[in-house]
């Protein structure tokens, strides 16, 4: 929690949540690699609900940052793209949080140091560890 409210804090100036970050950011990934991802591919991409990332790209559609169409192949998908405007406040969102991860992870060596890819390790094996309930001992 505390890391994701420094990073709502150096996002603010942008008038971006961390939240919107994720889906921003996200996004301009998967431009990159010439995809215009459906709503619901992007929130598959980022582990976000659905509904939340619906809410999410009418918000960031109101503000200019992105573009919603219909899928011409499936009237009931909606493909997202960044406009103009959204690349460019992505691209600095993204140059904020990168400086951010440096400062936080600098105990670890920084970004690219072999304590924070250690980490980055053993979080990711706890993160990908299912929710699913528990057994239970009743039979």
């Amino acid at each position: 929690m505390k890391w994701r409210v420094a990073v709502d804090r150096a996002l603010a100036p942008l008038g971006l949540t961390h939240a919107q970050y994720s889906l921003l950011g996200s996004l301009m990934d998967l431009q990159r690699d010439g995809t215009r991802p459906s709503q619901r591919r992007l929130a598959d991409h980022t582990g976000l609900e659905p509904l939340y990332v619906s809410k999410l790209a009418r918000a960031l559609e109101a503000a200019g940052l992105l573009e919603r169409t219909p899928d011409p192949s499936d009237t009931r998908a909606v493909r997202l793209s960044l406009t103009d405007e959204g690349r460019t406040v992505t691209a600095r969102a993204v140059a904020l949080v990168r400086t951010l991860m440096e400062r936080l992870l600098e105990p670890l060596g920084g970004l690219d140091g072999p304590d924070t890819a250690a980490f980055t390790r053993e979080l990711t094996a706890l993160l990908d560890v299912p929710l699913h309930a528990p057994p239970t001992n009743e039979e």
